[in-house]
């Protein structure tokens, strides 16, 4: 058994640019705690940062924990793989304590909503089979209307 604090120094995943609009950090609490079935991500979307339009091959759950963000959710038109037509279906505001389920192969993206404040989740990736890995699908679009490309 493991112990781990949410908010002590940890271990920092490695974040790609590419997916996320703006800075974000993440502290890497499944790798502390040795979680096998599951990633756990502490998320810090610093300045109005979100991410990029994506799905998952996973269930997710999000547990906000600091400041005021949001989760879209977007529905696909067309049959391409890389380009396509987004229509957003739900925003849901999320402010400390808030948890939300995001089933597998839902288009979405979530962070923070006021440019001059931080917004923290707690991302839990839940494997889809064991010994599985969990994959994200990371799309380039204007989030409204138009999907251009793979990330």
């Amino acid at each position: 058994m493991k112990k781990s604090n949410i908010y002590s120094p940890g271990s920092q995943r490695k974040i790609n640019p590419n997916w996320f609009t703006a800075r974000v950090h993440m502290k890497d609490v499944s790798s502390t705690i040795k979680s096998k079935e599951q990633g756990i991500y502490h998320v810090y979307f610093h300045n109005g940062a979100k991410t990029k339009l994506h799905q998952h091959n996973g269930n997710q759950i999000l547990i906000a924990t600091k400041g005021v963000g949001s989760l879209e959710i977007f529905r696909r038109y067309g049959k391409s793989k890389s380009n396509f037509k987004i229509k957003r279906t739900d925003k849901i505001n999320l402010k400390e304590g808030d948890t939300v389920y995001i089933p597998a192969k839902t288009l979405h993206t979530h962070g923070s909503i006021n440019k001059k404040k931080t917004f923290s989740h707690i991302a839990i990736n839940i494997l889809p089979k064991k010994n599985s890995e969990y994959k994200t699908t990371w799309y380039e679009s204007d989030f409204k209307s138009n999907v251009t490309k793979i990330v």
